[in-house]
């Protein structure tokens, strides 16, 4: 197993847009082509729009763009920014009037992070598609990772900052990816190691509270305190699977988000992972399995060290910076 960049994966673009004074945006990743594309929804608060389709005995045979963005419900417009640039390219469904795009979006919740009367819109979808088009690709606190915050147990004032992050693998002529955007209530644990390496702060603004002893201590509190959350994120790969294996996929893809989030999916989580299959090397679907749920994992580690602090919500790397002073 070799590591590559998510860009050596072929057949796919992906972009990036945000606003950075409102931190929301949207990330897109384009199939012209079109994906054998699975869906599964494991968190208890989704955001999502045209997952029906995904379902295996649906007839979609094709998608050609999944959307991950910030705003919370509102931002599911993003997506149709998205189909109107690739329908202006005659990508999609040819029935004879027009072309209709297959894209398919889900949302995290990040109106408290910034402003929460901007959201991502058609606009925003349409420039992250631009930017896709022109090869602009970074990772961070970009797209749907802009506003993104993590370990919110203790609250929005202990929380840090999430973000936008990519990881992918070779086997052979086998490929597997994963762009995963992480604004989830838990802490991101380094699997490896078993540290936590970003989440809910304790009262220094240095230490980790853990999230998990202070959710089993509050047992008690059912109440919503953990409002603005969600994993979500998408698989690609040049694997020639068929549609309910990419089903299956996309859930053994959460495998990555349980290895790296404590806790995972809870019921104050949307997360949602998407499967996007080219068709080009035949192959085991364990394989691919196992590449997905590892590149998942560490995208999610990835976004997290490669965030900025954005308004109160301290970065991994600003956290670090911290630790060597003290």
């Amino acid at each position: 197993m070799e590591e590559i960049t998510i860009q050596e994966i072929p057949g796919f673009r992906m972009g990036n847009a945000q606003n950075l004074e409102a931190a929301t945006g949207c990330t897109v990743i384009l199939c012209e082509s079109g994906a054998i594309c699975g869906v599964d929804v494991r968190g208890g608060s989704p955001g999502t729009r045209d997952t029906d389709a995904l379902h295996p005995v649906n007839n979609r045979a094709q998608t050609h763009g999944v959307v991950l963005a910030g705003g919370s419900s509102f931002g599911l417009d993003a997506a149709g920014g998205v189909m109107r640039f690739l329908e202006e390219r005659k990508i999609g469904r040819d029935v004879g009037v027009t072309v209709v795009p297959n894209v398919c979006s889900a949302i995290l919740f990040d109106l408290k992070c910034g402003r929460a009367d901007v959201r991502p819109d058609s606009a925003m979808g349409y420039e992250a598609c631009r930017q896709a088009y022109c090869g602009q690709w970074t990772e961070g606190s970009v797209g749907a990772g802009t506003g993104a915050t993590i370990g919110k147990s203790r609250g929005r004032a202990f929380a840090m900052k999430g973000g936008l992050g990519t990881a992918a693998f070779r086997q052979g002529d086998l490929m597997v990816g994963a762009v995963m955007a992480v604004n989830c209530v838990g802490d991101v644990v380094d699997s490896q190691t078993g540290e936590i390496i970003a989440g809910a702060l304790a009262d220094d603004g240095v230490s980790m509270a853990d999230s998990q002893r202070v959710i089993l201590e509050s047992y008690h509190n059912a109440k919503d305190l953990f409002s603005g959350n969600t994993i979500i994120g998408c698989i690609l790969s040049n694997a020639d699977i068929q549609k309910a294996q990419a089903t299956k996929l996309a859930m053994v893809g959460h495998n990555g988000i349980a290895r790296a989030v404590h806790p995972a999916h809870s019921v104050f989580d949307g997360d949602t992972i998407f499967a996007m299959c080219t068709g080009e090397v035949g192959t085991s679907f364990d394989a691919v399995g196992i590449l997905a749920a590892e590149a998942v994992r560490c995208a999610i580690i990835n976004a997290v060290k490669q965030a900025d602090s954005l308004g109160q919500r301290v970065s991994y790397g600003e956290l670090q910076q911290k630790w060597q002073k003290r």
